[in-house]
């Protein structure tokens, strides 16, 4: 059974950090693309960033140079660490996985096999 398990949500005043992690099991981290979702609320799920099984990454261009993907195989844990951030950040976060996409194809989709549950992060001003 696959799991994805986000954690490292919480409140933040605007310009703080946060750095989310997603941890799998079930599931190899590595060879797969997986990536981050946001959703605010009223708003419609957005991607935010992406990694693919060759470690090429996609962002969103309302977070590049803000936020970094990561991925630790080792451990079976994907990272999204956020920088600079802003209010209109406030969003529940997801985590997704799916074997299909590289990182730039996975920006235009939603359509993600696996998902976790969310992690609520919200950024004050």
């Amino acid at each position: 059974q696959v799991r994805l398990v986000e954690s490292g949500g919480g409140s933040v005043q605007a310009g703080g950090s946060l750095r989310l992690s997603c941890a799998a099991s079930g599931y190899t981290a590595s060879g797969n693309c997986m990536g981050w979702f946001r959703q605010a609320p009223g708003k419609e799920r957005e991607g935010v960033a992406f990694i693919d099984s060759n470690d090429a990454t996609g962002y969103a261009g309302f977070v590049k140079g803000r936020f970094t993907i990561s991925r630790d195989n080792a451990e079976n844990t994907l990272y999204l660490e956020m920088n600079s951030l802003k209010p209109e950040d406030t969003a529940i976060y997801y985590c997704a996985a799916d074997e299909r996409w590289t990182a730039m194809q996975a920006l235009g989709r939603e359509s993600f096999g696996y998902w976790g549950q969310g992690t609520q992060v919200t950024v004050s001003s």
